[in-house]
């Protein structure tokens, strides 16, 4: 059994987390639900994302199953806000310490690089804030890939770019065959098309 934990705050981009959970649900259907996905927040509270869409998550940083991957998306609440929450930020390392794979959306890579995953590696980010994760230093930006694999460490670019990181994460847990399986089922076709079968090796 594979459990994904998709972690969630406010104004956090909603494409960074629905994208890769419908990668996730759509994997652990295929898989007769061996699998679960779960939303994770800080409070049992609702959250508002940075379009507005609210989400109740399943779970709080205290009484969350244990994770075999950890999801942390972007949008200006990771960049901006949860930097600055060391309850956030702790819970990131820790849970990072004990996961299988952690995976970055968007600015979610500021993020994870500032609770220390990140730190020391390679990483893509949204193009609009390159920049800005490389000036925090300690950590390589990778400028022109999807997504980055390094180590137990996936990072993506901006929003949709989130799908092709978390099909390549399913392909890597369950098979090749078995992304294409959930590529085909959600009728993922982007044009030109993605490799979901092999990471980028920088």
């Amino acid at each position: 059994m594979t459990t994904y934990g998709l972690m969630i705050f406010d104004i956090a981009e909603e494409l960074d987390v629905a994208g890769p959970w419908e990668v996730f649900t759509c994997s652990a259907m295929l898989r007769d639900d061996a699998d679960r996905a779960v939303l994770i927040a800080e409070r049992p509270d609702p959250v508002r994302c940075s379009k507005g869409l609210r989400v109740l998550p399943d779970h709080t940083f205290d009484d969350h199953p244990p994770l075999d991957v950890l999801l942390i998306p972007g949008g200006r609440g990771a960049r901006e806000v949860q930097i600055h929450n060391k309850v956030a930020t702790d819970w990131i390392a820790r849970t990072a310490e004990r996961a299988t794979w952690v995976s970055s959306v968007c600015t979610g890579a500021i993020l994870t690089h500032a609770a220390g995953p990140g730190r020391g590696r390679r990483m893509a980010t949204h193009w609009n804030y390159e920049d800005t994760l490389e000036a925090r230093g300690d950590v390589t930006v990778v400028r022109d890939a999807r997504y980055v694999v390094d180590g137990k460490l996936v990072s993506s670019q901006g929003v949709s770019a989130g799908i092709d990181s978390a099909l390549w994460l399913v392909g890597r847990l369950h098979g090749r065959e078995h992304a294409r399986a959930v590529r085909r089922y959600l009728q993922y076709d982007p044009a030109p098309p993605f490799l979901a079968d092999e990471p980028l090796a920088f």
